[in-house]
């Protein structure tokens, strides 16, 4: 069978779709991840799977949609596929389209509540038409997924459609990590440099923090913006800017972390609901974390206490968490024994059952 997915990102660095798609091509199926190319973007690395970017001449807003959508759509309608993945709603449209018209199995898998992320959520004009692009598309799908149960829910009473939860979870990683030297002052971020992320009050809260230093890997719309606040607070010998890193060497350097930071404003219930790859990362490096008290996270650590659970964004409050565990190494050690644990169990390994388990019934179906 033959599998096209389509996301609007650079490839390189989506550990996600890099999963999936080695996964199923390993299974049998035949696998290509089509995204876009950007000006920054890098050569590559060569996958089990087929690579494909394409080229848009816009590169924000709805001209970049539009013209992505059309140009996704002209190749969906020339490229031999038993069936497409739109990830997200804003590949959704052409995947929709092509898959129609060609009589094609589809398949939808929501990274997130699109409709309800910071950058459409303050946009009513915005939120409109992607909610009626969900409203036009998905009647016409069978199959979804998506990354939590609480998002899933939410998708089936909004669409009536079932949705199977994979979440987004690392490979288990066989060399244990506790005996790597932990860098005891080192908090690490990783992820997109974009709003609502909590860094914005993380930059303030190292005004408090003596001897401790912020690694930041990625860069989204707010890199500049917190470079240039970094300076205005004072801060900028205690943070450092990583700028993008593969996906293998954020590993590495995430082993070497002693805090992760999940820090994320309630701006809308896509956030509210998240399941972030970057916490499932931390605990698989042995890494505790500093989260959100939101349902998802809460329920996890009801599981397995691997993070301190915050109520609030203020940066006294993220600061006054991290003194606590600097001050209190029993609990960084339970924390960290408890990331031990949970490593074996939050792997793509219990998680991928669930990916090829939706694929299977797409196939016979």
């Amino acid at each position: 069978m033959t599998l096209l997915f389509t996301v609007t990102n650079d490839l390189t660095y989506d550990q996600r779709m890099q999963r999936i798609c080695g996964t199923l091509s390993q299974n049998g199926y035949s696998v290509t991840l089509i995204g876009r190319s950007l000006p920054h973007s890098i050569p590559l690395d060569d996958r089990s799977f087929g690579q494909v970017r394409l080229h848009c001449r816009f590169r924000k807003g709805f001209l970049f949609y539009a013209e992505y959508n059309l140009r996704l759509f002209l190749f969906l309608m020339k490229t031999r596929c038993d069936a497409v993945c739109s990830i997200d709603l804003d590949t959704l449209p052409a995947g929709c389209f092509a898959t129609l018209l060609r009589r094609k199995k589809r398949v939808f898998d929501a990274h997130e509540y699109f409709t309800e992320v910071p950058e459409v959520i303050g946009r009513p004009a915005v939120r409109f038409f992607w909610g009626m692009v969900a409203r036009w598309c998905l009647p016409f799908y069978r199959h979804a997924y998506t990354v939590g149960p609480e998002l899933a829910k939410i998708f089936k009473q909004q669409y009536g459609l079932e949705f199977a939860v994979v979440r987004n979870v690392p490979a288990f990683q066989p060399t244990p990590t506790l005996a790597v030297n932990k860098q005891r002052t080192t908090l690490l971020y990783q992820g997109a440099l974009n709003v609502g992320r909590g860094i914005e009050a993380t930059l303030e809260a190292m005004q408090y923090l003596d001897n401790v230093h912020l690694l930041l890997a990625g860069e989204g719309d707010l890199s500049d913006e917190l470079r240039r606040k970094a300076v205005a607070l004072g801060v900028e010998n205690k943070v450092k800017f990583l700028g993008y890193v593969k996906p293998d060497d954020l590993r590495a350097l995430t082993a070497q972390a002693w805090l992760g930071l999940n820090l994320l404003e309630n701006r809308g219930l896509s956030y509210y609901y998240s399941l972030a790859n970057k916490f499932f990362d931390y605990v698989q490096a042995e890494v505790p974390v500093l989260t959100m008290n939101f349902p998802e996270y809460r329920t996890l650590n009801t599981e397995h206490e691997v993070a301190i659970l915050l109520d609030t964004l203020r940066p006294e409050a993220i600061a006054a968490a991290i003194r606590s565990l600097l001050d209190d190494p029993a609990t960084y050690q339970r924390l960290q024994t408890a990331c031990h644990a949970a490593r074996e169990v939050w792997t793509w390994k219990h998680e991928q059952e669930v990916l090829l388990r939706v694929w299977r019934v797409v196939s016979r179906g």
